[in-house]
């Protein structure tokens, strides 16, 4: 079904690319408890100005979801503080996880002070650990 409600007109390929970034950083950010309606403004709003990026380059909606969690990432960092704290490292000061790639698919979340991914956007509901990057 399309945003309008209209089973007859197809979903584009750029509004799947949307919806599928908006609900992995979601599930990230309800795994982490941080899932509260100003942070899904956020989301929202980094929705929104990707979809202006991804009509400039469509080839890019690969990477929207990525691009969307760092952005929530950002928009948090201004306003509650580092986000997501790394689940793999018990001692030393706390720090955030980071996407990688920065520009590409299948973006992930990795603890560059352990060098392991951690999980996939939208998979930090199962992450306890990290993978060997």
């Amino acid at each position: 079904m399309t945003p309008t409600g209209d089973p007859s007109t197809p979903v584009t390929q750029l509004e799947q690319a949307l919806h599928a970034a908006r609900a992995l950083v979601l599930a990230d950010l309800a795994a982490r408890e941080v899932a509260e309606a100003d942070v899904v403004s956020m989301v929202e709003e980094s929705v929104v100005q990707r979809r202006w990026w991804v009509e400039q380059w469509p080839e890019g909606a690969g990477y929207v979801a990525g691009l969307v969690a760092q952005d929530v990432q950002d928009a948090l960092l201004e306003t509650y503080g580092r986000w997501p704290l790394c689940p793999v490292c018990g001692t030393g000061d706390p720090h955030a996880l980071e996407v990688e790639p920065e520009l590409g698919p299948d973006p992930q979340w990795v603890c560059h002070e352990a060098g392991v991914r951690v999980a996939a956007v939208g998979g930090l509901g199962s992450a306890s650990g990290g993978i060997s990057s």
